[in-house]
């Protein structure tokens, strides 16, 4: 290998991602890094994304710089000028899809010798990964992370001039990339970031390695993309964060928290906020006290909880125990009412005992959760767990799993059941999946509604009257 194509390779380190440092974080403006307009003129791209609402959050950022670049997005994989896979790294199911579909799009590399094949996201911040690519995966012709998104240009102009493969992934602790152009997926409803990265360092979890450290974007760019997204006629925002609670907590300069953000957000005519994740260690009275104002704050709250064991959570490295997740649930309860608690459970963790497991089946009746995302534990890479001696069987993990997903079902309906005969608000999302007679949407407390009405209510909100209720979902007849 060549020392000239060698020069645009920049591999991942774990041990530089683990670091963490006080001081301000960089903010970049991508204005001043574009000076290549037109550069994708008469070309088409195609983005399959992996992963978490994150990953969908940059996938509209890397499209809003394709079609700067004056790129068009292609209906099909296999008419595309480009095709990147924006992935997800949290569970090793999700990695070996990613690789599986490199293996399906090998086909079109040999139909289309001039096609470029990249992947990007979270699986690249992977040593592992970049090392896999480069072994078994010659055809990729460009690879980079979650920081450096915003020199996409750059990287295919190197591609597509040089003729060059790219492999460049920064493994650091972030900066923050202003006025990046996005192509929404949504018309009615936007996800809005206002931090990036975590500082958690849960044993189990490759996020903070591979998204940064914790950084709070500015206020005032919040705000503003808010005002924008009304002026567009947005409905709705979800606040993204990997840990929305720790927000502003890494300013240097100003005394600026999640619950100040909440409070300044309250005051402008969007008529829906949401915000996603939460951390209960981070998740103060303060905050549940804003949020039971009501109004366009959405009495629906996702609250990881991932055991219900202090063994567990100890060494899971959660820094809160079942008592005080239980303390926050009952003022949440207090103060919120109304409120839906959705939550994530991880089981089989290396050297959970039954007891253990039982524990959390007691916590999720105790907490009456009204979903939840359920998981078998997943080794992952260069995380603390990955050492951890483990002797549960996944025969054994996988009847835990059904047994908490049979206890979690039961709130699912527990959660419908409580709506019916009532009139509930539904931003209409569109047509139902399974009937076009039939418009489907979703409540304030984020229960999917099925209704008959006309197609011009299409993108508002009405209100529904809810006759029956099924486990995952309301049928109503809207209120004329």
């Amino acid at each position: 290998m060549s020392k000239d194509y060698e020069k645009y390779f920049i591999k991942p380190s774990i041990r530089d991602a683990r670091k963490r440092k006080s001081q301000a974080t960089p903010v970049i403006d991508f204005n001043k890094h574009f000076n290549i307009k037109g550069f994708g003129k008469g070309k088409t791209y195609k983005i399959e994304t992996y992963g978490c609402q994150a990953n969908e959050a940059d996938t509209e950022k890397i499209k809003g710089i394709l079609e700067v670049l004056e790129f068009t997005e292609s209906d099909t994989l296999e008419n595309a000028d480009i095709i990147l896979l924006n992935t997800c790294a949290v569970r090793e199911n999700a990695e070996n899809r990613v690789f599986g579909e490199l293996g399906r799009l090998k086909q079109y590399k040999k139909n289309n010798p001039d096609l470029i094949l990249g992947v990007c996201g979270c699986m690249p911040q992977e040593e592992k990964v970049v090392e896999r690519i480069l072994k078994s995966f010659h055809y990729v012709d460009l690879v980079f992370g979650t920081h450096n998104i915003y020199k996409l240009p750059e990287y295919l102009e190197t591609v597509v001039l040089s003729k060059e493969r790219v492999i460049e992934v920064f493994s650091e602790e972030g900066s923050i990339v202003e006025n990046l152009p996005r192509i929404r997926e949504n018309t009615r409803k936007a996800w809005v970031n206002i931090m990036y990265g975590c500082d958690e360092f849960c044993t189990y979890c490759i996020v903070p390695y591979t998204r940064g450290k914790e950084r709070s974007r500015n206020k005032d760019d919040i705000i503003n993309e808010v005002n924008d997204l009304i002026d567009q006629g947005y409905k709705e925002i979800t606040l993204l964060g990997q840990n929305v609670n720790s927000y502003g907590r890494d300013f240097l300069d100003v005394n600026y928290k999640f619950s100040d953000l909440l409070i300044d957000l309250h005051k402008l005519p969007i008529a829906r906020i949401r915000f996603t994740t939460s951390h209960p260690k981070d998740f103060d009275l303060e905050t549940v006290k804003i949020l039971s104002q009501g109004g366009n704050l959405m009495p629906y709250i996702h609250l990881p909880v991932q055991s219900g064991s202090n063994e567990v959570l100890k060494k899971m490295n959660r820094k809160y125990t079942k008592e005080s997740y239980k303390k926050l649930v009952d003022n949440i309860y207090k103060f919120i009412p109304n409120v839906s608690l959705t939550t994530d459970i991880i089981v089989g963790f290396p050297g959970e005992t039954e007891e253990q497991f039982e524990e959390t089946l007691d916590l999720v009746k105790y907490c009456k959760f009204e979903g939840a995302y359920t998981f078998v534990y997943s080794k992952r890479a260069g995380t603390p767990a990955e050492n951890y001696p483990d002797y549960t069987t996944f025969e054994e993990k996988k009847r835990r799993l059904y047994k908490l997903n049979d206890l979690i079902n039961i709130g699912y309906l527990r959660g419908s059941k409580r709506f019916e005969g009532k009139i509930v608000k539904v931003l209409v999302d569109g047509l139902s999946k399974k009937n076009n007679e039939i418009l489907a949407g979703y409540t304030e407390n984020n229960k999917l509604v099925n209704f008959k009405g006309d197609e011009s209510l299409i993108g508002g909100i009405v209100e529904v009257k809810i006759t029956s209720a099924k486990t995952w979902s309301l049928t109503g007849e809207q209120i004329e």
